[in-house]
């Protein structure tokens, strides 16, 4: 039977699609560890209260790639060049959610506007990324090489997706209501077909390797179809939906260390 459990173990235990796997997770989790320590070096005075949770969720993000990078160490492999068409942070960057990077590699402070397409493109994808990790965590969280790294990931990104509720209701009781939620559905909707079409290129690439037949390859594809179709008429609502978290100040204190995954360092 085709589930989401046996599908991901097929993938792991291949060593080249393991490698995949981890290089475009490894990727994009540097890519965001980059863009939050710019922004938070840029933040603007009226907001300079945000920084350090900024920096924290850059920080987050960067250990999250030393994590994927160490698990590919460990099985004596090296990350390889992510292809373009599964590069989902690039791609979004192209299609202009959140701050352009041209912006970000200048060192003019940025605007509360700018505060709010950063925190909404993030709200947006760090629901997928908690999505995905408590996805992981259910089928791997006992697994004896990845289970504490899985777990330890899932944990932060559950903080980075309170912390972007808390501080976009704080910018909307500041005055912002509007353009947030303009920019959390223009988020949402690109990211849906970002999503998509890097889950698609990433299927494809499994499956050659994999030897998958064409019809489980189809089957998969379709399956992403429908949840695209199932998030293009309403499901995208639970990624721009805001409420005050349960975790308040989720991002308020120091990053946990990778060593808190010891099989990994």
């Amino acid at each position: 039977m085709l589930s989401a459990k046996s599908l991901f173990q097929e993938i792991l235990d291949n060593d080249e699609t393991f490698r995949l796997f981890c290089s475009v997770a490894a990727s994009g989790e540097a890519q965001g560890g980059w863009e939050n320590g710019r922004i938070a070096a840029l933040v603007p005075e009226s907001r300079r209260d945000l920084a350090p949770k900024i920096a924290r969720h850059g920080a987050d993000e960067d250990k999250h790639g030393r994590i994927f990078n160490a698990l590919l160490r460990k099985r004596g492999l090296e990350p390889l060049e992510v292809p373009r068409e599964t590069d989902y942070t690039m791609l979004l960057e192209a299609r202009g959610i959140g701050l352009a990077h041209d912006k970000l590699r200048r060192d003019e402070p940025l605007t509360e506007h700018d505060l709010v397409l950063y925190l909404a493109h993030s709200r947006v994808t760090e629901q997928r990324a908690a999505a995905q990790m408590t996805m992981l965590r259910r089928c791997f969280g006992d697994h004896p090489d990845l289970g504490r790294a899985v777990r330890l990931i899932a944990e932060d990104e559950e903080n980075h997706l309170a912390y972007c509720h808390e501080e976009l209701l704080r910018l909307a009781a500041a005055g912002h209501g509007r353009a947030i939620q303009r920019a959390l559905r223009e988020s949402a909707l690109v990211e849906m077909r970002v999503y998509r079409d890097v889950s698609l290129a990433v299927m494809a690439r499994m499956g050659r390797v994999l030897g998958w037949s064409k019809a489980k390859s189809a089957l998969l594809a379709a399956g992403i179809h429908a949840l695209y179709g199932y998030e293009r008429l309403g499901g995208w609502r639970r990624m721009v939906s805001l409420r005050m978290p349960e975790r308040r100040n989720a991002l308020g204190g120091p990053a946990k260390p990778a060593s808190e995954a010891p099989e990994l360092v």
